[in-house]
């Protein structure tokens, strides 16, 4: 294994943690392995870049899929996720997730979450987009992921385990045979350390979510900025998949000039009976697919897509008013008091909607353990690829999935031993940092990427993309050999840089890739081509930071390298 040696410009590590274990991350996938690997003896220390709860999954509305209803089988859940994949999927990765799926969710129920109950005290179950059954477990009517983390966060508190809060990753620690050794952080703020530190530690888990701040509109917090994909790469890590960045349908229109994260409107609203209308009230999706406004969100968001073109509109319409006002309040207070702060009362009115950047389905490419190419790196939730999305993620899938693979990941880690190699991390002076973009890239890769890299791409706008983006990257390179310049180190210049890195590998990919699969919609490629693209495109960083990409022979990803047995010391 070799590493890069790419790491950004920062200040040297002032203090230092040891551990067994870091793991970097507080939504269900991180803090579901940290639980895990605490119980199995690790010392596990959790780094997480605002606080505990602040993570992409307490902003999950929908609810956590798996085949815990009367008549359901985890056959029946592949079977949906495979189609929703659109040819993508890894079906053994699948198979794992949904038949390890409902006794981790009634492990998650053990640790003190609380889902929605009927009036027997049977857990409530809804359906979404691409769900042939009622298999979707809520709570707080659509209030899932807040619930999930409030259990969580909870759990680890009790235990007393060590956490960093308000702590940005920079890189990631190797050894001199290219081993993990650990990361090291900046402490921003409130958190216990000042300034760049590190944790030294045989094992670290990537849990830091998505990416969904690298376009204008998106589901995601302030804090999806990539984090994990970018150390990932740096760290010479193969990251697959991409392109495959799921538009969520129905995300409350806030106008045309709305930037950041937008208010999300759950597929569980269209699982109870909404229905998608154009201004006329036309329901524009009958039709379209056997379940209409329930079809897969890439197949939905391309109709909505459709018909704003044809229509020359900024938005559709939701519209649920058929709900009253009692249903709104029991089943979805927090999206009707999302609407009412913005104006919009969904009891009278139809809802405004637009796809907005949701969900990555691609990432740091594992195998079934979480490991990823890096000997002692782990990844798992949005920030991982496993195979189990393929090119396009089955609807409340992803918080099973960061559960599940968390559950595997600390079972890897306990039983090969890793804690037991005590890391020694080196340094790569011969290789100059890699220079910073200044905050201001940020907003400008944003508008880069929504024009050329959104819903509906095409040759020339990832063309022009590709170029914008290698601009920004060519001047900051050039400014820092030339003159030994490059914008000041700090949070906003470090998030920037890692948005331009993951920007960067997306739309490679997407270029590359010319055919219409699942989410990722080529206008000019219309057609689904599984004879030239039914396979998987990896990407790597080289130690000269130009990217490596490659396609795999068939759908099958090759391994990862093998767990590394400790050394005596």
């Amino acid at each position: 294994m070799t590493t890069t040696g790419i790491r950004l410009h920062a200040p040297a590590p002032g203090w230092s943690i040891a551990a067994d274990v870091v793991v970097v991350g507080s939504g269900v996938a991180g803090l579901t392995a940290a639980l895990r690997c605490e119980a199995a003896g690790l010392r596990t220390v959790v780094v997480t870049k605002a606080r505990l709860d602040d993570g992409s999954t307490r902003w999950a509305q929908g609810g956590i899929a798996a085949a815990l209803g009367e008549g359901d089988t985890p056959e029946q859940h592949l079977d949906d996720t495979l189609v929703a994949g659109a040819g993508l999927c890894d079906e053994n990765a699948v198979r794992l997730l949904v038949t390890e799926g409902p006794d981790a969710v009634r492990r998650l129920i053990e640790t003190g979450a609380r889902f929605d109950e009927s009036s027997e005290g049977d857990l409530e179950l809804t359906r979404e987009g691409g769900h042939h059954r009622r298999r979707i477990a809520h709570a707080g009517g659509d209030a899932t992921g807040a619930e999930i983390s409030r259990a969580l966060v909870e759990a680890v508190r009790a235990r007393g385990m060590r956490t960093v809060e308000n702590a940005l990753v920079l890189d990631l620690l190797t050894d001199a045979e290219g081993r993990t050794a650990g990361v090291t952080l900046h402490v921003m703020g409130e958190g216990q350390h000042d300034g760049v530190g590190a944790v030294h530690a045989p094992a670290v888990v990537l849990a830091t979510g998505g990416m969904g701040q690298v376009f204008s509109a998106t589901t995601n917090p302030s804090v999806s900025t990539g984090d994990g994909v970018a150390l990932a790469l740096r760290a010479g890590a193969e990251v697959s998949d991409l392109e495959f960045v799921q538009f969520h349908p129905t995300v409350l229109f806030l106008g045309p000039d709305a930037e950041g994260q937008q208010p999300l409107v759950s597929e569980a609203v269209r699982g109870e009976g909404a229905h998608l209308i154009d201004a006329d009230g036309v329901r524009f999706m009958v039709g379209q697919h056997e379940l209409a406004e329930l079809a897969p969100r890439d197949i939905v968001a391309k109709g909505i897509t459709r018909r704003m073109l044809e229509q020359d509109a900024e938005h559709m319409y939701l519209d649920a008013r058929h709900f009253g006002a009692e249903m709104w309040e029991h089943r979805f207070p927090t999206i009707l008091a999302a609407c009412r702060a913005h104006g919009i009362d969904p009891v009278t009115d139809p809802i405004p909607v637009a796809p907005a950047a949701h969900y990555a389905s691609g990432g740091v490419r594992t195998d079934s353990h979480g490991r990823t190419t890096v000997p002692g790196l782990y990844a798992c939730g949005e920030v991982a690829c496993t195979g189990v999305h393929g090119a396009n993620r089955l609807a409340s899938n992803s918080l099973l999935e960061g559960l599940v693979y968390a559950e595997r990941i600390a079972a890897d880690i306990a039983a090969n031993g890793l804690h037991a190699r005590v890391p020694q991390p080196v340094t790569h002076p011969e290789i100059p940092e890699h220079p910073l973009q200044t905050p201001e890239a940020r907003f400008t890769i944003q508008r880069i990427m929504t024009g050329g890299a959104g819903v509906l791409r095409s040759a020339g706008s990832l063309a022009k993309a590709a170029d914008q983006l290698q601009r920004l990257h060519t001047d900051a390179r050039e400014a820092l050999a030339e003159h030994g310049k490059t914008a000041e180190a700090g949070v906003d210049t470090w998030e920037a840089t890692n948005l331009l890195c993951v920007a960067r590998v997306l739309v490679a990919a997407a270029l590359l890739r010319e055919e219409t699969r699942g989410c990722h919609w080529r206008e000019d490629r219309p057609e689904r081509d599984d004879a030239a693209w039914r396979r998987h495109i990896v990407v790597t960083l080289n130690p000269d930071r130009t990217l490596a990409v490659h396609t795999t022979d068939t759908t099958d990803f090759p391994t990862t390298l093998p767990p590394q047995a400790p050394q005596e010391q």
